[in-house]
């Protein structure tokens, strides 16, 4: 029988991205086993973590977190591009995979991210691993962008959240797609006869009207803490608004390039209630996608069966 090129597209989507960790484990225990490789934000960072044949590294780094953990890795400066550095996770992810080039990979992989000013969709294959992750997964004001080769790059899920078509360009004749956003696509409906009260509604304050000790840097630490994440009582802090704003265009943007180039296979995570900084449930979340790609193995294995006898009958073809 002949072999069919697999590609595997690996979608963003924040801390929801752990999940791409199951899925990948469901797949090679059903014996399939990607060609190529493209990933979009934390789709990148499994992806070529896998390619590299660091997926038992980055799950074990995955399972340690715990909230404490996640924000000793935050480096927060306020006085730069990004709210966070990126710092302390670069040297991690560094740790992680070493110093391999993406040309040398056990897998074939590219990660794909956005470039500042132009908006050009840039496909990352050669060059420092890291790097090109660090780039695919710097969520626009958020993380810190990245310089390569002159250009300035960011998240790549604003030009292409699912890189269906990158898997294709790198050869793939078959394409399994996992979408992370879509417990999401019910939102964005129109809702033209609802009628909102406008009167603005009174906020509790930030800061107390008696100033408190700093206590050791404490005090500044929590209200920095509750304007980037809120304050409770549904109050969004500067980091919910902004990723999700993000997350609205890149659930839009999904939605229309699947449509316009729809995958041969559909992985699709059920992460209802998981937000995209819930990176402490990486357990859960683990197990969610190895749940929804154990769903779909036995089609993707009939489909694959049929292209590979079909490929090998049009080889038989005289020309």
């Amino acid at each position: 029988m002949e072999q069919v090129k697999i590609g595997l597209a690996l979608g963003g989507g924040a801390a929801r991205g752990w999940s791409h960790i199951g899925v990948l484990r469901a797949l090679e225990e059903a014996g399939i086993r990607p060609h190529v490789i493209a990933g979009t934000s934390m789709g990148a960072v499994v992806g070529g973590c896998y390619s590299a044949g660091h997926l038992d590294e980055i799950e074990a780094f995955a399972r340690e977190l715990t909230m404490r953990r996640v924000w000793g890795f935050l480096d927060f400066n306020l006085a730069g591009t990004g709210l966070i550095t990126g710092g302390r996770l670069t040297e991690r992810l560094i740790e992680t995979v070493g110093g391999r080039r993406m040309q040398d990979l056990d897998i074939a992989f590219t990660a794909v991210a956005t470039e500042i000013g132009t908006g050009h969709e840039i496909w990352l294959s050669q060059g420092g691993l890291a790097n090109a992750i660090r780039a695919s997964y710097a969520l626009p004001g958020i993380f810190k962008p990245v310089k390569i080769r002159g250009r300035w790059l960011f998240d790549g899920a604003l030009v292409n959240p699912v890189p269906i078509s990158v898997c294709r360009a790198m050869g793939a004749r078959y394409v399994i797609a996992v979408n992370l956003n879509f417990d999401l696509s019910s939102r964005g409906t129109l809702a033209p006869q609802i009628e909102f009260d406008t009167e603005p509604e009174v906020e509790p304050e930030i800061e107390p009207s008696v100033p408190v000790p700093d206590n050791g840097g404490f005090n500044a630490r929590r209200l920095l803490q509750r304007q980037l994440f809120g304050r409770g009582e549904n109050v969004p802090g500067i980091s919910t608004v902004m990723v999700e704003a993000f997350n609205i265009v890149q659930d839009r943007i999904a939605r229309s390039r699947l449509a316009g180039d729809p995958p041969d296979a559909m992985i699709s995570p059920r992460l209802h209630g998981i937000n995209l900084f819930d990176f402490h449930r990486a357990a859960e979340l683990i197990d969610l996608g190895y749940a929804a790609a154990k769903r779909e193995i036995e089609t993707i294995n009939q489909e694959l069966s049929v292209r590979a006898r079909m490929t090998g009958q049009a080889r038989r073809i005289p020309a």
